[in-house]
Protein backbone atom coordinates (compact mmCIF):
# COMPACT_ATOMS: atom_id res chain seq x y z
CA UNK A 1 0.00 0.00 0.00
CA UNK A 2 1.72 3.38 -0.95
CA UNK A 3 1.57 6.15 1.74
CA UNK A 4 0.10 9.13 0.46
CA UNK A 5 2.14 12.25 -0.04
CA UNK A 6 1.73 15.59 1.46
CA UNK A 7 1.05 17.67 -1.90
CA UNK A 8 -1.47 15.02 -2.08
CA UNK A 9 -3.37 15.71 1.20
CA UNK A 10 -2.14 19.62 1.84
CA UNK A 11 -5.49 21.52 2.63
CA UNK A 12 -8.16 19.08 3.87
CA UNK A 13 -10.73 19.89 6.22
CA UNK A 14 -12.75 17.25 7.78
CA UNK A 15 -15.95 17.56 8.74
CA UNK A 16 -17.94 15.31 11.82
CA UNK A 17 -21.98 15.87 12.00
CA UNK A 18 -24.05 14.39 15.08
CA UNK A 19 -26.82 12.48 14.30
CA UNK A 20 -29.37 15.40 16.11
CA UNK A 21 -27.63 17.88 13.78
CA UNK A 22 -28.33 15.88 9.74
CA UNK A 23 -31.95 15.58 12.17
CA UNK A 24 -32.90 18.77 12.47
CA UNK A 25 -30.56 20.94 10.18
CA UNK A 26 -30.11 19.37 6.99
CA UNK A 27 -29.58 22.57 4.94
CA UNK A 28 -27.80 24.31 7.21
CA UNK A 29 -25.24 21.05 7.11
CA UNK A 30 -25.37 21.34 2.96
CA UNK A 31 -24.75 25.07 3.21
CA UNK A 32 -21.56 24.43 5.58
CA UNK A 33 -20.21 22.06 3.55
CA UNK A 34 -20.88 24.09 -0.20
CA UNK A 35 -19.06 27.01 1.65
CA UNK A 36 -16.52 25.22 3.14
CA UNK A 37 -15.60 23.29 -0.26
CA UNK A 38 -14.83 26.53 -1.83
CA UNK A 39 -11.62 27.88 -0.62
CA UNK A 40 -10.30 23.69 -0.05
CA UNK A 41 -10.99 19.86 0.02
CA UNK A 42 -13.51 18.93 2.52
CA UNK A 43 -14.43 15.22 3.78
CA UNK A 44 -17.74 14.77 5.69
CA UNK A 45 -18.43 11.73 8.45
CA UNK A 46 -21.30 11.26 9.60
CA UNK A 47 -23.79 9.38 12.66
CA UNK A 48 -27.18 8.03 12.44
CA UNK A 49 -30.14 10.45 11.86
CA UNK A 50 -31.61 11.66 15.09
CA UNK A 51 -35.43 13.58 14.08
CA UNK A 52 -35.59 14.88 17.80
CA UNK A 53 -32.95 13.73 20.62
CA UNK A 54 -30.22 10.78 20.81
CA UNK A 55 -32.20 8.79 22.59
CA UNK A 56 -34.89 8.67 20.18
CA UNK A 57 -32.27 8.24 17.11
CA UNK A 58 -32.01 5.34 14.65
CA UNK A 59 -28.76 4.00 16.10
CA UNK A 60 -30.98 3.55 19.56
CA UNK A 61 -33.91 2.57 17.73
CA UNK A 62 -31.87 -0.19 16.09
CA UNK A 63 -30.38 -1.63 19.38
CA UNK A 64 -33.69 -2.00 20.54
CA UNK A 65 -34.62 -3.45 17.31
CA UNK A 66 -31.73 -6.35 18.01
CA UNK A 67 -33.11 -6.78 21.76
CA UNK A 68 -36.60 -7.29 20.52
CA UNK A 69 -35.65 -9.86 18.03
CA UNK A 70 -33.43 -11.46 20.29
CA UNK A 71 -35.42 -12.13 23.39
CA UNK A 72 -38.87 -12.89 21.19
CA UNK A 73 -41.18 -11.73 23.46
CA UNK A 74 -43.27 -9.66 21.38
CA UNK A 75 -42.71 -12.02 17.78
CA UNK A 76 -41.85 -10.21 14.78
CA UNK A 77 -44.19 -7.23 15.14
CA UNK A 78 -42.39 -5.80 17.89
CA UNK A 79 -38.72 -5.37 15.65
CA UNK A 80 -40.65 -4.95 12.71
CA UNK A 81 -42.44 -1.92 14.11
CA UNK A 82 -39.36 -0.41 15.10
CA UNK A 83 -38.25 -1.00 11.42
CA UNK A 84 -40.96 0.36 9.94
CA UNK A 85 -40.29 3.89 11.80
CA UNK A 86 -37.05 4.05 10.46
CA UNK A 87 -38.05 3.66 7.34
CA UNK A 88 -40.78 6.14 7.53
CA UNK A 89 -38.79 8.27 9.37
CA UNK A 90 -36.12 8.34 6.31
CA UNK A 91 -38.65 8.43 3.61
CA UNK A 92 -40.46 11.63 5.43
CA UNK A 93 -36.45 13.11 5.00
CA UNK A 94 -36.61 12.08 1.32
CA UNK A 95 -39.29 14.97 1.17
CA UNK A 96 -36.26 17.25 1.15
CA UNK A 97 -34.67 16.09 -2.08
CA UNK A 98 -36.14 18.47 -4.34
CA UNK A 99 -34.95 16.07 -7.81
CA UNK A 100 -37.57 13.56 -8.94
CA UNK A 101 -34.56 11.04 -9.88
CA UNK A 102 -32.55 11.84 -6.90
CA UNK A 103 -35.89 11.25 -4.81
CA UNK A 104 -36.69 8.21 -6.07
CA UNK A 105 -33.27 6.98 -5.67
CA UNK A 106 -32.63 7.58 -1.91
CA UNK A 107 -36.32 6.29 -1.51
CA UNK A 108 -34.97 2.70 -3.39
CA UNK A 109 -32.33 2.47 -1.01
CA UNK A 110 -34.20 3.21 2.33
CA UNK A 111 -36.30 0.07 1.18
CA UNK A 112 -33.03 -1.89 0.31
CA UNK A 113 -31.59 -1.20 3.50
CA UNK A 114 -34.80 -1.71 5.73
CA UNK A 115 -35.17 -4.88 3.78
CA UNK A 116 -32.22 -6.27 4.51
CA UNK A 117 -32.41 -5.05 8.33
CA UNK A 118 -35.54 -6.92 8.89
CA UNK A 119 -33.82 -10.12 7.18
CA UNK A 120 -30.90 -9.73 9.64
CA UNK A 121 -33.52 -9.49 12.79
CA UNK A 122 -35.87 -12.26 11.22
CA UNK A 123 -32.92 -14.49 11.98
CA UNK A 124 -31.72 -13.23 15.52
CA UNK A 125 -35.27 -13.94 16.17
CA UNK A 126 -34.80 -17.78 15.19
CA UNK A 127 -31.55 -18.02 16.96
CA UNK A 128 -32.78 -15.54 19.79
CA UNK A 129 -29.27 -13.74 20.18
CA UNK A 130 -27.11 -11.09 18.92
CA UNK A 131 -24.09 -11.91 18.00
CA UNK A 132 -20.72 -8.81 17.82
CA UNK A 133 -20.89 -9.78 14.23
CA UNK A 134 -24.64 -9.49 13.53
CA UNK A 135 -24.52 -6.63 15.48
CA UNK A 136 -22.06 -4.58 13.78
CA UNK A 137 -24.36 -5.37 10.71
CA UNK A 138 -27.71 -3.94 12.41
CA UNK A 139 -26.03 -0.62 13.43
CA UNK A 140 -24.44 0.21 10.23
CA UNK A 141 -27.74 0.67 8.69
CA UNK A 142 -27.94 3.82 10.50
CA UNK A 143 -24.68 5.48 9.07
CA UNK A 144 -25.55 3.99 5.56
CA UNK A 145 -28.78 5.87 5.46
CA UNK A 146 -28.09 8.98 7.17
CA UNK A 147 -24.63 9.26 4.36
CA UNK A 148 -26.54 8.66 1.24
CA UNK A 149 -29.30 11.23 2.31
CA UNK A 150 -26.78 13.63 2.72
CA UNK A 151 -25.04 12.76 -0.74
CA UNK A 152 -28.65 12.94 -2.05
CA UNK A 153 -28.90 16.43 -0.90
CA UNK A 154 -25.55 17.51 -2.06
CA UNK A 155 -26.16 16.52 -5.58
CA UNK A 156 -29.91 18.05 -5.66
CA UNK A 157 -27.76 21.42 -4.85
CA UNK A 158 -25.50 20.85 -7.99
CA UNK A 159 -22.46 19.23 -5.84
CA UNK A 160 -20.38 15.89 -6.82
CA UNK A 161 -20.68 13.95 -3.63
CA UNK A 162 -19.48 10.31 -3.35
CA UNK A 163 -20.79 7.68 -0.68
CA UNK A 164 -18.82 5.86 1.08
CA UNK A 165 -19.59 2.84 2.97
CA UNK A 166 -16.94 1.38 5.18
CA UNK A 167 -18.76 -1.08 6.06
CA UNK A 168 -16.24 -3.16 4.45
CA UNK A 169 -13.12 -1.69 4.82
CA UNK A 170 -11.46 -3.99 7.24
CA UNK A 171 -11.90 -6.97 4.46
CA UNK A 172 -11.24 -4.60 1.53
CA UNK A 173 -8.11 -3.91 2.75
CA UNK A 174 -6.79 -6.94 4.02
CA UNK A 175 -6.52 -5.58 7.45
CA UNK A 176 -5.77 -7.90 10.37
CA UNK A 177 -8.24 -7.54 12.88
CA UNK A 178 -6.53 -9.62 15.36
CA UNK A 179 -3.89 -6.96 15.96
CA UNK A 180 -3.48 -4.60 19.16
CA UNK A 181 -5.75 -1.44 19.01
CA UNK A 182 -2.95 0.87 18.36
CA UNK A 183 -1.72 -1.02 15.17
CA UNK A 184 -5.46 -1.55 14.02
CA UNK A 185 -6.59 2.14 14.02
CA UNK A 186 -2.72 2.73 12.25
CA UNK A 187 -3.84 0.21 9.19
CA UNK A 188 -7.59 1.99 9.12
CA UNK A 189 -5.90 5.55 8.83
CA UNK A 190 -3.89 4.95 6.16
CA UNK A 191 -6.81 2.60 4.26
CA UNK A 192 -9.47 5.43 4.86
CA UNK A 193 -6.65 7.91 3.35
CA UNK A 194 -6.65 5.66 0.04
CA UNK A 195 -10.42 5.70 0.13
CA UNK A 196 -10.95 9.56 0.32
CA UNK A 197 -8.04 10.09 -2.79
CA UNK A 198 -10.40 6.81 -4.60
CA UNK A 199 -13.11 10.18 -5.16
CA UNK A 200 -11.08 12.46 -7.15
CA UNK A 201 -12.66 15.86 -7.03
CA UNK A 202 -15.92 14.62 -5.35
CA UNK A 203 -16.95 15.41 -1.75
CA UNK A 204 -16.47 12.13 0.01
CA UNK A 205 -19.52 10.94 2.91
CA UNK A 206 -18.26 8.84 4.79
CA UNK A 207 -20.12 6.17 7.08
CA UNK A 208 -19.18 6.76 10.71
CA UNK A 209 -19.72 2.62 10.71
CA UNK A 210 -16.02 1.14 9.93
CA UNK A 211 -15.83 -2.12 9.91
CA UNK A 212 -16.89 -5.24 11.60
CA UNK A 213 -14.55 -5.92 14.57
CA UNK A 214 -14.09 -9.04 16.15
CA UNK A 215 -15.32 -8.07 19.46
CA UNK A 216 -18.34 -5.90 17.68
CA UNK A 217 -17.87 -1.75 17.09
CA UNK A 218 -19.80 -1.16 19.87
CA UNK A 219 -18.38 -3.22 22.66
CA UNK A 220 -14.53 -2.13 21.12
CA UNK A 221 -15.30 1.65 20.93
CA UNK A 222 -18.83 2.57 22.69
CA UNK A 223 -21.26 4.96 20.89
CA UNK A 224 -18.40 7.42 20.06
CA UNK A 225 -17.18 5.03 17.38
CA UNK A 226 -18.21 7.92 14.34
CA UNK A 227 -15.84 10.32 16.14
CA UNK A 228 -13.34 8.02 15.96
CA UNK A 229 -13.99 7.52 12.31
CA UNK A 230 -13.74 11.41 11.82
CA UNK A 231 -10.49 11.07 13.38
CA UNK A 232 -9.25 8.32 11.45
CA UNK A 233 -9.63 9.65 8.03
CA UNK A 234 -8.23 13.14 9.23
CA UNK A 235 -5.00 11.34 10.62
CA UNK A 236 -5.01 9.07 7.07
CA UNK A 237 -5.13 11.81 4.95
CA UNK A 238 -3.04 14.55 6.70
CA UNK A 239 -5.76 17.10 7.30
CA UNK A 240 -5.89 20.55 8.27
CA UNK A 241 -8.08 20.35 10.44
CA UNK A 242 -10.88 18.52 12.24
CA UNK A 243 -14.11 19.94 12.89
CA UNK A 244 -17.04 18.26 14.96
CA UNK A 245 -20.18 20.26 14.43
CA UNK A 246 -22.70 20.04 17.14
CA UNK A 247 -26.29 22.41 18.29
CA UNK A 248 -23.74 24.17 20.51
CA UNK A 249 -21.21 27.59 19.53
CA UNK A 250 -18.16 25.66 21.18
CA UNK A 251 -17.01 24.43 24.43
CA UNK A 252 -18.27 26.92 27.31
CA UNK A 253 -16.98 27.85 30.74
CA UNK A 254 -20.09 26.37 31.92
CA UNK A 255 -23.48 24.92 30.80
CA UNK A 256 -25.41 27.54 29.26
CA UNK A 257 -28.23 25.74 29.92
CA UNK A 258 -27.48 26.17 33.39
CA UNK A 259 -25.44 29.31 33.75
CA UNK A 260 -26.67 32.17 31.43
CA UNK A 261 -23.33 34.10 32.53
CA UNK A 262 -21.17 31.20 30.40
CA UNK A 263 -18.87 32.00 27.20
CA UNK A 264 -17.41 30.39 24.79
CA UNK A 265 -13.92 29.35 25.12
CA UNK A 266 -11.83 30.39 21.98
CA UNK A 267 -8.87 28.22 22.81
CA UNK A 268 -8.35 25.01 25.16
CA UNK A 269 -5.62 22.32 25.22
CA UNK A 270 -6.46 18.31 25.05
CA UNK A 271 -5.70 17.91 28.53
CA UNK A 272 -8.60 20.19 30.04
CA UNK A 273 -11.01 19.05 27.26
CA UNK A 274 -10.41 15.48 28.57
CA UNK A 275 -11.34 16.25 32.03
CA UNK A 276 -14.51 18.55 30.78
CA UNK A 277 -15.72 15.16 29.13
CA UNK A 278 -14.93 13.22 32.24
CA UNK A 279 -16.54 15.17 34.55
CA UNK A 280 -19.74 16.06 32.93
CA UNK A 281 -19.42 18.22 29.63
CA UNK A 282 -20.06 16.44 26.35
CA UNK A 283 -17.01 17.54 24.34
CA UNK A 284 -15.68 15.08 22.36
CA UNK A 285 -14.50 11.45 23.27
CA UNK A 286 -11.28 11.55 25.23
CA UNK A 287 -9.86 8.70 23.07
CA UNK A 288 -10.85 10.07 19.55
CA UNK A 289 -9.33 13.10 20.43
CA UNK A 290 -6.23 11.65 21.79
CA UNK A 291 -5.21 9.85 18.07
CA UNK A 292 -5.99 13.28 16.14
CA UNK A 293 -3.84 15.88 18.98
CA UNK A 294 -1.00 12.59 18.88
CA UNK A 295 -0.82 13.79 15.02
CA UNK A 296 -0.62 17.37 15.64
CA UNK A 297 -3.77 17.96 14.05
CA UNK A 298 -6.16 20.55 15.71
CA UNK A 299 -9.86 19.83 15.91
CA UNK A 300 -12.63 22.69 16.85
CA UNK A 301 -15.89 22.43 18.18
CA UNK A 302 -18.45 24.38 15.74
CA UNK A 303 -22.32 25.15 15.78
CA UNK A 304 -24.46 24.00 12.85
CA UNK A 305 -26.75 26.79 13.68
CA UNK A 306 -24.33 29.73 13.88
CA UNK A 307 -21.69 28.89 11.11
CA UNK A 308 -19.88 31.84 11.02
CA UNK A 309 -18.53 31.69 15.14
CA UNK A 310 -15.42 30.64 15.13
CA UNK A 311 -16.11 27.92 17.89
CA UNK A 312 -13.62 26.69 20.15
CA UNK A 313 -10.49 25.29 19.31
CA UNK A 314 -8.39 22.24 20.75
CA UNK A 315 -4.44 22.73 20.11
CA UNK A 316 -2.51 20.08 20.42
CA UNK A 317 0.78 20.59 22.45
CA UNK A 318 3.92 20.56 21.31
CA UNK A 319 5.39 19.12 24.47
CA UNK A 320 3.36 16.24 24.92
CA UNK A 321 2.04 15.63 20.88
CA UNK A 322 4.98 12.51 20.20
CA UNK A 323 3.23 10.71 17.40
CA UNK A 324 4.30 6.98 16.85
CA UNK A 325 6.94 6.20 14.12
CA UNK A 326 4.46 5.21 11.88
CA UNK A 327 2.24 7.98 11.96
CA UNK A 328 5.64 10.42 11.15
CA UNK A 329 4.30 10.03 7.32
CA UNK A 330 1.27 11.98 7.36
CA UNK A 331 1.64 14.83 9.71
CA UNK A 332 1.84 18.41 8.11
CA UNK A 333 4.46 19.73 7.72
CA UNK A 334 3.90 23.49 8.92
CA UNK A 335 3.69 23.46 13.17
CA UNK A 336 0.06 24.09 13.83
CA UNK A 337 0.20 23.76 17.83
CA UNK A 338 0.50 26.47 20.04
CA UNK A 339 2.36 26.75 23.35
CA UNK A 340 0.24 28.18 26.32
CA UNK A 341 3.36 29.61 28.37
CA UNK A 342 3.94 29.69 31.65
CA UNK A 343 1.97 32.40 32.32
CA UNK A 344 -0.80 32.40 35.72
CA UNK A 345 -4.06 32.17 34.71
CA UNK A 346 -5.93 34.55 35.72
CA UNK A 347 -9.09 32.15 36.20
CA UNK A 348 -9.99 28.72 35.55
CA UNK A 349 -10.98 27.54 31.97
CA UNK A 350 -14.41 25.93 33.20
CA UNK A 351 -16.79 24.38 35.58
CA UNK A 352 -18.97 21.53 35.05
CA UNK A 353 -21.17 19.32 37.16
CA UNK A 354 -22.12 15.32 37.23
CA UNK A 355 -24.62 14.10 37.96
CA UNK A 356 -26.47 11.74 39.39
CA UNK A 357 -23.68 10.10 41.28
CA UNK A 358 -24.01 7.77 44.41
CA UNK A 359 -21.54 7.04 47.09
CA UNK A 360 -20.43 3.78 48.20
CA UNK A 361 -18.78 4.05 52.09
CA UNK A 362 -17.30 0.76 52.95
CA UNK A 363 -15.66 0.31 56.32
CA UNK A 364 -13.48 -2.73 56.98
CA UNK A 365 -14.00 -5.54 59.26
CA UNK A 366 -10.06 -5.16 59.74
CA UNK A 367 -9.30 -8.56 58.66
CA UNK A 368 -7.07 -7.53 55.78
CA UNK A 369 -4.15 -5.16 55.90
CA UNK A 370 -4.89 -1.91 54.43
CA UNK A 371 -3.30 -2.73 51.40
CA UNK A 372 -4.76 -6.18 50.86
CA UNK A 373 -8.54 -4.17 51.45
CA UNK A 374 -8.03 -1.80 49.08
CA UNK A 375 -6.62 -4.08 46.49
CA UNK A 376 -9.76 -6.51 47.08
CA UNK A 377 -12.01 -3.17 47.01
CA UNK A 378 -10.68 -2.44 43.02
CA UNK A 379 -10.41 -5.77 41.88
CA UNK A 380 -14.22 -6.25 43.28
CA UNK A 381 -15.30 -2.87 40.95
CA UNK A 382 -13.37 -4.16 37.85
CA UNK A 383 -15.06 -7.66 37.33
CA UNK A 384 -18.17 -5.45 38.12
CA UNK A 385 -17.25 -3.12 35.55
CA UNK A 386 -17.76 -0.27 38.18
CA UNK A 387 -15.91 3.47 36.77
CA UNK A 388 -14.85 5.66 39.91
CA UNK A 389 -15.24 9.41 39.54
CA UNK A 390 -13.82 10.21 43.05
CA UNK A 391 -12.03 8.24 45.79
CA UNK A 392 -11.48 9.23 49.35
CA UNK A 393 -9.62 6.47 51.47
CA UNK A 394 -8.21 5.78 55.26
CA UNK A 395 -6.50 3.21 56.12
CA UNK A 396 -9.92 1.19 56.68
CA UNK A 397 -12.24 3.09 55.30
CA UNK A 398 -13.25 4.24 51.68
CA UNK A 399 -15.68 6.07 49.88
CA UNK A 400 -16.24 5.82 46.14
CA UNK A 401 -18.37 8.20 44.35
CA UNK A 402 -19.86 6.40 40.88
CA UNK A 403 -22.02 7.69 38.15
CA UNK A 404 -24.71 6.64 36.06
CA UNK A 405 -27.14 7.88 32.82
CA UNK A 406 -29.41 5.34 34.18
CA UNK A 407 -31.22 4.58 38.28
CA UNK A 408 -28.82 2.47 39.94
CA UNK A 409 -30.66 2.83 42.73
CA UNK A 410 -34.51 3.59 44.16
CA UNK A 411 -36.27 3.82 47.31
CA UNK A 412 -38.27 5.72 49.53
CA UNK A 413 -35.35 7.55 51.07
CA UNK A 414 -33.55 8.42 47.57
CA UNK A 415 -31.13 11.39 49.88
CA UNK A 416 -30.00 9.29 52.48
CA UNK A 417 -30.25 5.70 51.84
CA UNK A 418 -31.61 3.00 54.05
CA UNK A 419 -32.45 -0.48 54.91
CA UNK A 420 -35.58 -0.11 52.01
CA UNK A 421 -33.65 1.15 49.65
CA UNK A 422 -33.09 -1.41 46.80
CA UNK A 423 -30.22 -1.83 44.50
CA UNK A 424 -31.64 -1.68 40.57
CA UNK A 425 -27.99 -2.39 38.60
CA UNK A 426 -27.44 -5.66 38.35
CA UNK A 427 -23.54 -4.65 38.59
CA UNK A 428 -23.78 -2.96 41.61
CA UNK A 429 -26.01 -5.13 43.62
CA UNK A 430 -23.16 -7.36 42.94
CA UNK A 431 -20.28 -5.62 44.15
CA UNK A 432 -22.42 -4.43 46.73
CA UNK A 433 -22.59 -8.50 47.67
CA UNK A 434 -18.78 -8.67 47.10
CA UNK A 435 -17.99 -5.35 49.35
CA UNK A 436 -20.00 -6.76 52.17
CA UNK A 437 -17.87 -9.76 52.48
CA UNK A 438 -15.24 -7.23 53.29
CA UNK A 439 -16.90 -4.91 56.31
CA UNK A 440 -19.66 -2.46 56.39
CA UNK A 441 -21.41 -0.59 53.14
CA UNK A 442 -23.65 1.80 53.15
CA UNK A 443 -25.13 4.07 49.92
CA UNK A 444 -25.82 7.33 49.36
CA UNK A 445 -27.66 8.83 46.83
CA UNK A 446 -29.43 12.36 45.17
CA UNK A 447 -24.87 13.17 45.10
CA UNK A 448 -23.30 15.52 42.61
CA UNK A 449 -19.62 15.98 41.66
CA UNK A 450 -18.59 19.61 41.06
CA UNK A 451 -15.14 20.01 39.09
CA UNK A 452 -13.30 23.23 38.56
CA UNK A 453 -11.05 22.87 35.84
CA UNK A 454 -7.67 24.65 34.26
CA UNK A 455 -4.63 23.62 33.16
CA UNK A 456 -2.96 26.35 35.04
CA UNK A 457 -4.74 25.47 38.55
CA UNK A 458 -1.44 24.83 40.45
CA UNK A 459 0.00 28.06 39.50
CA UNK A 460 -3.03 29.62 40.75
CA UNK A 461 -2.56 30.30 44.63
CA UNK A 462 -5.46 29.82 46.66
CA UNK A 463 -7.80 29.17 44.16
CA UNK A 464 -9.02 25.64 45.88
CA UNK A 465 -9.70 28.02 49.22
CA UNK A 466 -11.62 30.23 46.89
CA UNK A 467 -13.55 27.42 45.39
CA UNK A 468 -14.35 25.69 48.53
CA UNK A 469 -14.99 28.91 50.29
CA UNK A 470 -17.67 30.04 47.69
CA UNK A 471 -19.54 26.78 48.11
CA UNK A 472 -19.09 27.00 52.35
CA UNK A 473 -20.54 30.82 52.27
CA UNK A 474 -23.74 29.88 50.23
CA UNK A 475 -24.11 26.82 53.10
CA UNK A 476 -23.22 24.06 50.34
CA UNK A 477 -21.64 21.19 52.46
CA UNK A 478 -18.94 19.39 50.79
CA UNK A 479 -19.05 15.54 50.84
CA UNK A 480 -15.58 14.36 49.54
CA UNK A 481 -12.71 16.99 47.90
CA UNK A 482 -10.19 15.42 45.05
CA UNK A 483 -7.37 17.16 43.41
CA UNK A 484 -6.49 16.47 40.29
CA UNK A 485 -2.47 14.69 41.61
CA UNK A 486 1.01 16.40 39.86
CA UNK A 487 -0.97 18.05 36.65
CA UNK A 488 -3.45 19.67 39.04
CA UNK A 489 -5.94 20.34 36.27
CA UNK A 490 -9.00 19.93 38.06
CA UNK A 491 -10.25 20.06 41.45
CA UNK A 492 -13.63 18.21 42.26
CA UNK A 493 -15.96 17.81 45.22
CA UNK A 494 -19.16 16.16 46.13
CA UNK A 495 -22.29 17.91 46.98
CA UNK A 496 -26.02 17.10 47.21
CA UNK A 497 -27.49 17.04 43.97
CA UNK A 498 -30.32 20.02 45.37
CA UNK A 499 -27.65 22.05 45.90
CA UNK A 500 -26.07 21.34 42.18
CA UNK A 501 -27.45 24.43 40.26
CA UNK A 502 -26.59 27.30 42.64
CA UNK A 503 -23.46 25.80 43.47
CA UNK A 504 -22.86 26.18 39.47
CA UNK A 505 -23.92 29.44 39.14
CA UNK A 506 -22.24 30.72 42.41
CA UNK A 507 -18.54 29.57 41.67
CA UNK A 508 -18.67 30.85 38.16
CA UNK A 509 -20.17 34.31 39.30
CA UNK A 510 -17.13 34.89 41.70
CA UNK A 511 -14.02 32.82 40.00
CA UNK A 512 -14.81 33.56 36.21
CA UNK A 513 -13.90 37.69 36.33
CA UNK A 514 -14.13 38.57 32.09
CA UNK A 515 -13.17 41.13 31.01
CA UNK A 516 -15.60 43.03 28.53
Amino acid sequence: MSTLGLEECRGWIIQKYGGTSLGKFPKNIVDIIISTSKPQRVAIICSARSSRTKNEGTTTRLLRAAQAAASNSGSELTFQTIVDEIKDDHLQAATDINSPPLRKHFEEAVYAECQSLSRILESVREIEEVSPKTENRIISKGEKLACQYLAALLEDRGVFAQYIDLSDIIGRYDISADVSEHHLLIALAKALGQEILSCGGKIPIITGYFGNLTGGLLKTFGRGYSDLAAALVTIGIAARELQIWKEVDGIFTADPRQVPTARVIPFISPSEAAELTFYGSEVINPHTMAQVINAKIPIRIKNVMNPSLQGTYILPDPVNAIPSPEMTSFLPSEPLAVDSGSQVPKMPTAVTIKRPVIVLNLCSNRKTRAHGFLAKVFQILDRNYLLIDLIASSEVHISLALHSEHTMVSGPDDDLGGEDMTIDDKRLKKAYDELGELGSVDIVTGMTIISLVGKGLKRMTGIAGRFFGVLGDAGVNIEMISQGGASEIAISCLIADRDAEKALNLVHTHLFNFVE
